[in-house]
């Protein structure tokens, strides 16, 4: 990264430390040193006018990312949360004193700086310093700009310095910060009301996760971290908030894959009134106005495979029992034993634990020979109704539940459902589900059903995943700012 030839190859740590014991001897403490910054990097180069150098002042700080020494003045670049911009510091202009100071700035220094506007021969708006200001001094060098950060694990585990060094992680997490905020103005415009529900939970309801447990001290009792924001969202609705939502952390402690993180950040939304295919309309308009508002396209390709999904053409419907009877190349596969079911799954190659229900056994192809295939946006409708017990089961089907999957660029995105509001089916899909075992069913849920919830959609987005879709991640690590890992060494 650096320009700079006074580059030592000895240890820099001590180095820069007897440098920061200079400054305090001195009488100088960086980091007791405060600026005003009147303008970003991308601010600033907008403020400039044409053809009128030195007519705008501006003051600017950030992190020094390039130096270049000429002699009696430096032409430095800082870097800070828009980009970078270029300072120009002349010995004649700021002073012997500090000029002599300032050449003694290492690479990833803070400093602030003020000075006026000017373009260069080379045409590059750059600030002509007047005064500057160190603020931080960095103990440590940054990694060198072209081998940036070699190993894996270090960008993840020291996410600061991927984001400072690698102009594509910046460009990933920038984007992820627009989509939420394009998600909450949405739904917002549509009377949605943003809610926080309790991370600390009683029961690990809403799904069919493993919780983080944990102890509170005070009251002398277990908790769980919520797996679901489900469950409280459903209690707003009897409340009488009729469309509310939260995008908040969920927290399983299951595996770590390309998809998956033990805590992962999800959109919820429920909307009295409506059912599942309501919340159809409502996630494509979404994602088709994210796209075009975000993105300014339609269309994005598909890093795995590389073929165009578009969002704004026609979305395509299927049934679930559909699919499987494509690809099992079976129209009786759901008369079938389970016997059968495990050798057609077998068949295609799969693993089948003798331990699972034949629904499970049928959802792992789905999972494993279908929803990879399925690129374009996809409603995959009608699942097999042991797989959600909070869903309304199908009225010429009792077999299945009123849901969509929203599959797209091969991974589940949005599940949605046609809430149940029946507290006395939802009582005896609860007890099904936990074979009877009172102490998982949420006894305070079912008590607020019994109050009266009105009909409603439900659905879920994950916005990891969604992120990773948007921003051709290869993995969910690489839209989360600071994913999970081993301490020390280790990811």
């Amino acid at each position: 990264m650096s320009e700079n030839p006074s580059d030592i190859s000895h240890d820099q740590h001590a180095v820069r430390l007897s440098k920061l014991q200079e400054l305090r001897a001195a009488g100088q403490d960086p980091f007791r040193a405060g600026v005003v910054q009147s303008h970003f990097s991308g601010d600033a180069l907008k403020a400039y006018v044409d053809g009128q150098d030195n007519a705008v002042t501006v003051s600017v700080a950030g992190r020094l990312v390039t130096i270049r020494d000429m002699g009696k003045s430096q032409f430095v670049k800082i870097f800070d949360q828009q980009g970078q911009i270029q300072l120009y510091v002349k010995k004649d202009v700021v002073g012997e004193e500090a000029y002599t100071a300032f050449k003694k700035l290492d690479l990833g220094d803070i400093i602030g700086a003020t000075g006026t506007l000017f373009k260069t021969k080379t045409g590059e708006v750059t600030v002509r310093v007047e005064r500057y200001t160190l603020v931080s001094k960095a103990l440590r060098p940054l990694p060198e700009k072209w081998h940036g950060l070699s190993d894996p694990e270090q960008v993840y585990r020291q996410r600061y310095l991927d984001l400072i060094v690698n102009e594509e992680s910046r460009n990933r997490l920038r984007l992820r910060a627009r989509i939420v905020t394009h998600i909450r103005r949405f739904l917002e415009d549509q009377q949605f009301i943003e809610v926080e529900t309790p991370v600390l939970q009683n029961i690990a309801g809403g799904a069919a996760a493993r919780p983080f447990t944990t102890h509170h001290n005070a009251l002398n009792v277990d908790f769980v971290l919520r797996i679901s924001l489900e469950l409280y969202l459903k209690r707003l609705l009897v409340a009488g908030y009729d469309r509310v939502f939260e995008i908040g952390r969920n927290f399983r402690n299951e595996g770590i894959s390309r998809r998956h993180n033990p805590e992962f950040t999800m959109l919820e939304v429920y909307q009295a009134y409506s059912d599942y295919r309501g919340m159809m309309v409502l996630i494509k308009n979404l994602l088709t106005t994210l796209c075009l508002d975000v993105l300014g396209t339609s269309e994005i390709r598909h890093a795995a495979s590389g073929e165009m999904i578009n969002f704004g053409g026609p979305w395509r419907e299927v049934k679930y029992k559909d699919l499987i009877r494509e690809v099992t190349g079976d129209a009786d596969w759901f008369g079938r034993s389970k016997a059968e079911k495990a050798a057609g799954a077998e068949k295609l190659g799969l693993y089948v634990d003798p331990k699972w229900e034949e629904f499970e056994i049928t959802n792992e192809i789905f999972s494993k020979k279908i929803e990879p295939t399925l690129i374009q946006p996809t409603f995959v409708t009608h699942l097999p109704r042991e797989l959600c017990p909070l869903a309304k089961i199908t009225l010429d089907d009792p077999t299945t539940i009123d849901v969509f999957e929203l599959c797209i660029g091969g991974m589940e995105i949005a599940p949605a459902y046609s809430e149940q509001n029946d507290p006395a089916v939802q009582r005896q899909m609860f007890e099904a589900q936990s074979g009877g075992d009172q102490q998982a069913i949420d006894q305070d849920f079912l008590l607020a059903l019994e109050h009266g919830m009105p009909p409603a959609g439900g659905m879920g987005v994950g916005i990891d995943r969604l992120c990773i879709l948007l921003t051709g991640a290869e993995s969910i690590r690489d839209v989360i700012l600071f994913p999970q890992l081993r301490p020390g060494g280790g990811a």
